[in-house]
């Protein structure tokens, strides 16, 4: 039924016949399996609500708001954390943290586990207050980490997945009221909440400004406060929702002790997973066929979905979200992402599936996304293996490799993969999952591999002037390769940040004073630092982005390598079509030198330089490249 609704959407108005012709499935076709022409166009920008800005101190969270989340309870003198305290400096309630066992037994001793119990009170109306910014900024499309009504921090451990979390709105305690009152399972009795009405709005502000918004769920696994898996805990094999998740053993009520039991994601018990018709086995992580085993969960998802894509239901999508980022992609079959897809372009022909296709095994293999990006699941995955790639060739971490090495890594990673897709990638420089840029490219370890204070030779401080200067490079590649550029929202304010939780620290904005860091969970020695906003790197994201917008080439021209030079350490390559050329001249090496770029263009070309190097223009494009340097020739 979901393809005859789509071949009707795309019927010629004038066409009376009633058989399809092979135009119109060849349409119909395109509509179920092409990336949509605006992802690739994009600048992204990554929110994480809680950490992103306090707009409203009023729906601060409080105890009673998070019961159910890390570590399993609350300390009584549990309160807010001030916004702009020093982030290693403890908590006045993490005195009374010391001694205890977290929901899985593990004693609570670590800075990284305390923190989980931190809320900054980050909520949309704090968004709301920065528009103007991130139009300043010139980001044309924002990611929101999940939304929905959690207990967590971070929001993957759903207790309703159809309403936005009730201290990111207005009215905490009427949301919670109305969401009593409805029936979870029945949509016709689910309401609006004020915070549910508040990112309607929002969505609206957002588009208004020209940019494209996207919601990330996680369809693998709901939190353990979740209504449904309260009802199974509660009724065990009898609950009509027993059949949604991984149920290892009920409780025998005949005996004193618990045999509750059931699958969690990662063996976390606070993320039961949905059950499938067949179970992801083993460390390693590989696509599988399969799909979601209990229909009525399936349509769960599925009603929320459509209640964010058409938030009135007059079944015109423009009011709702564009897409979807969905967490732990390679983790759910691919039967359930076939299904999904269908259902989701039935209500949006243009709406965007970016899925988070992550490691193969942890910390050495990425997983390979081919299977997932053939046109019948997702348009786009987060880019974590150009990532890593640049990493490495810009910062040399873990280690130097050759110029050859980097461009045979980026033709490697395209080579299986449709290009439509390729130009429709996420390209993730760093995210609430691992370091902050600057952090990641200031260390050489692996990438996100044993990236946390609790390793005493991981530099947490402020990174020095070279990784700055490495971080230019890198982000000069990221804005002028194919696919869609990425920010971690706060790396072009300049923070820094170890793994999470330290990639998560509150946003710090230019008009707040901030005390500075001076404390190390350790209890080690660190150099004092000053945190505050960096124009200088705010500006060179605006310069990127300004240049991206500026010559679309960028996002939808053709690629060709120009110098792949392992002895000079240069790199060029060209963005084209048939009236426009950019040049882009990485000089990796030392020691600034002479470079003639051939160009595929008569006439003149303007010289950009990106980041610090000299700007001697010789002849043509013959030029003097300073060192460490990234330059653009633009046809004119």
């Amino acid at each position: 039924m979901k393809k005859i609704l789509l071949f009707a959407i795309l019927m010629f108005s004038f066409s009376c016949s009633t058989e399809k012709t092979e135009t119109q499935e060849e349409a119909t076709t395109s509509v179920l399996t092409d990336a949509p022409d605006w992802a690739q166009e994009v600048i992204w920008y990554q929110i994480f609500p809680e950490r992103f800005r306090n707009g409203d101190p009023s729906n601060d969270p409080t105890a009673g708001d998070i019961i159910g989340s890390y570590p399993g309870f609350i300390p009584q003198d549990w309160a807010i954390t001030p916004w702009a305290q020093d982030w290693y400096k403890p908590d006045p309630y993490f005195a009374s943290l010391d001694g205890k066992k977290d929901d899985s037994g593990n004693p609570v001793n670590n800075f990284g586990q305390k923190a989980q119990l931190r809320r900054y009170g980050g909520d949309l109306q704090g968004v709301i207050d920065q528009l103007d910014y991130l139009e300043n900024l010139g980001v044309t499309a924002i990611y929101f980490n999940p939304l929905n009504d959690a207990p967590s921090l971070h929001k993957y451990d759903a207790r309703h997945w159809r309403h936005i979390d009730r201290n990111f709105g207005p009215t905490p305690e009427e949301d919670v009221r109305i969401m009593a009152g409805e029936s979870p399972d029945d949509p016709a009795t689910w309401q609006m909440t004020g915070a549910d009405k508040m990112f309607v709005s929002l969505i609206d502000q957002l588009h208004q400004r020209g940019m494209r918004v996207i919601l990330d769920y996680s369809w693998n696994h709901t939190g353990d406060q979740c209504w449904a898996f309260l009802d199974v805990k509660e009724k065990g094999k009898d609950s009509k929702f027993a059949d949604w998740y991984w149920i290892e053993e009920y409780d025998d009520p005949a005996t004193p002790e618990n045999e509750f039991d059931f699958k969690g994601w990662a063996n976390v018990k606070g993320l039961p997973e949905i059950k499938e018709t067949q179970k992801h086995e083993g460390n390693a992580v590989k696509a599988f066929e399969g799909n979601v085993y209990s229909e009525a969960a399936k349509q769960h998802i599925f009603n929320i979905t459509k209640r964010w894509m058409d938030p009135n239901g007059d079944g015109d999508p423009s009011d709702g979200v564009d897409g979807f980022r969905l967490d732990v992609a390679g983790e759910v079959p691919l039967g359930f992402w076939r299904d999904y897809r269908e259902f989701v372009r039935g209500i949006n022909p243009e709406a965007y599936l970016l899925g988070e296709i992550w490691w193969e095994e942890f910390p050495n293999k990425l997983l390979d996304p081919e299977p997932f990006l053939r046109g019948d699941v997702f348009d786009a995955v987060m880019n974590y293996r150009w990532y890593r790639a640049a990493r490495t060739f810009f910062a040399q971490a873990p280690e130097k490799i050759p110029v050859s090495e980097f461009v045979d890594s980026l033709k490697s990673f395209t080579s299986n993969i449709r290009k439509q897709n390729t130009y429709a990638m996420m390209n993730v420089s760093a995210s609430h999952d691992v370091p902050r840029l600057s952090t990641s490219l200031f260390n050489k370890s692996k990438y996100k591999y044993q990236a946390s204070p609790n390793n005493e030779n991981y530099k947490i401080h402020k990174p020095d002037a070279k990784t700055f200067e490495d971080l230019r490079l890198l982000l000069a590649q990221q804005f002028t390769y194919v696919g869609a550029p990425q920010i971690w929202a706060g790396d072009e304010m300049g923070m820094w940040g170890a793994d999470d939780p330290d990639t998560r620290k509150p946003l710090i904005w230019p008009d707040y004073e901030f005390e500075p860091e001076t404390a190390h969970p350790l209890g080690i020695a660190r150099p004092t630092d000053e945190v505050k906003f960096d124009q200088d790197l705010f500006a060179y994201y605006q310069k990127l982005i300004r240049i991206r917008k500026e010559n679309p080439v960028l996002a939808t021209g053709d690629l060709d390598y120009l110098m792949v030079d392992d002895e000079k350490e240069i790199l060029a390559y060209s963005r084209f079509d048939g009236e426009k050329e950019v040049i882009v001249v990485f000089n990796t090496g030392e020691e600034a030198q002479v470079v003639e770029v051939p160009k595929k263009f008569g006439g003149e070309y303007e010289q950009v330089v990106l980041t610090v190097g000299l700007e001697t223009d010789r002849s043509g494009l013959e030029t003097d490249i300073g060192r460490r340097s990234a330059v653009l020739f633009i046809s004119k």
